[in-house]
């Protein structure tokens, strides 16, 4: 297994610290020591299960693997190399010619109706008058 006694150790007398502070705002002290040790042992059996489980899931698995030819092996790694696109990469940065002259002179701007009112502006004073009062 990955790592050594220390790690569940330190793991246990993390729990048996934990447990004594939270335990003796509520209990004797002596409760708070015995219930101490108990999550010691607790935290302890936990870490040592935790590193068993982590060597499990991160060993290769080199028994499950067929002991033929390398094309048996096909899919059995994750290749996560990728191809090289510089030449594509520079063709973008490259300047383009301006395409805007190819299509001729179409454009034409936007002439939008100008917004002129051809009302009186003693008759829109008094619409505003007569809206504020209410």
């Amino acid at each position: 297994m990955k790592g050594n006694l220390l790690f569940n150790l330190v793991f246990g007398v993390i729990g048996f610290i934990l447990t004594l502070l939270f335990s003796l705002t509520n209990n004797l002290f002596m409760t708070s020591v015995i219930r101490g040790a108990v999550s010691f042992v607790v935290w302890f059996l936990l870490a040592f299960l935790l590193r068993w489980t982590w060597t499990i899931i991160s060993a290769p698995q080199e028994d499950t693997a067929p002991k033929g030819g390398e094309d048996e092996l096909t899919g059995n790694r994750f290749d996560l190399t990728t191809p090289d696109e510089s030449d594509e990469l520079n063709e973008l940065l490259k300047q383009k010619p301006d395409l805007s002259n190819e299509r001729g002179n179409d454009f034409t701007p936007l002439n939008p109706p100008k917004l002129v009112s051809t009302k009186d502006p003693e008759e829109l004073a008094k619409a505003v008058r007569h809206l504020t009062e209410k």
